[in-house]
């Protein structure tokens, strides 16, 4: 589990525990996303909301998300990185939801507005993947995050018009989408290169596998031997430590041919 992700679930659980306690009223007052004109808004509740949550199974659920979906985003972006599209998506969902929401009486709390900005990274980073549908059905992630949008704005609008006092954020879902939409958008020449067909973990282990076979005793000294990798396991692991901090796109050229060259591809 990359540093991120395990850090925001550890924190949103470690908040959600503070909401058990005779505390959690008061957390929920001054950390809920409250609408806009509501004598309980502050300033910053666009960040503190992402931290709360509704329930357990609303904590698990979006925990469970970020890790299935969110770990190879981070994998592939650098940890900064996905830290910065995580926090944009999320509050850029709290404005387009309070300015979709005026006049509610009902504050919203959650981290599904970042969540969902990073259902649609993975669908845009990786849309020809498959995801299991209730772990039977293989849909691609494009159609599958396009489904999910569809869904959500059908819900948002109709549980608008007819008043409804849904406990269902569909805004904040569809702004997640939208903000992280537009902010892969602008910076797609900097993601151009996390069109990989393998996750990080996946070079590394066919490098451990090489370096394996490299260390094995030779049962039969007869056979022939493959010359073992020109490249160190000390530099594959500086380099594969690099992409975790930093991202792919941070390597040089001479990086990622040791990289390709270590995995088998070159």
């Amino acid at each position: 589990m990359p540093p991120a992700i395990k850090t925001i679930i550890l924190i949103n659980v470690a908040v959600f525990l503070l909401q058990l306690t005779p505390f959690g009223g008061t957390l929920s007052e001054f950390g809920s996303l409250w609408p806009i004109g509501s004598p309980q808004f502050r300033i910053w509740q666009p960040v503190t909301y992402m931290f709360l949550h509704g329930g357990m199974t609303h904590l698990f659920f979006n925990m469970f998300a970020l890790w299935m979906f969110g770990a190879e985003i981070e994998n592939h972006w650098g940890t900064k990185q996905f830290n910065i599209y995580y926090f944009v998506c999320g509050i850029g969902a709290a404005i387009i939801n309070l300015l979709a929401t005026m006049g509610s009486l009902y504050p919203t709390v959650g981290a599904s507005g970042a969540i969902y900005g990073v259902l649609l990274a993975f669908g845009m980073m990786f849309p020809n993947r498959y995801i299991f549908l209730y772990f039977l059905f293989p849909v691609k992630a494009k159609y599958f995050i396009a489904g999910y949008a569809l869904i959500e704005f059908i819900s948002g609008f109709g549980s608008r018009s007819m008043g409804s006092g849904s406990n269902i954020a569909h805004f904040a879902h569809l702004g997640g989408m939208l903000i992280g939409f537009l902010y892969i958008s602008i910076k797609r020449a900097d993601f151009a290169n996390f069109s990989l067909s393998e996750t990080i973990s996946d070079v590394r282990e066919k490098v451990n596998d090489l370096l394996k076979k490299r260390s094995a005793p030779r049962l039969h000294t007869q056979n022939k031997v493959a010359p073992p990798p020109s490249v160190s396991e000390a530099e594959i692991d500086a380099i594969l430590d690099k992409i975790s901090a930093q991202g792919y796109a941070s390597l040089t050229p001479e990086e990622r041919r040791k990289l390709l060259k270590a995995s088998g591809k070159v």
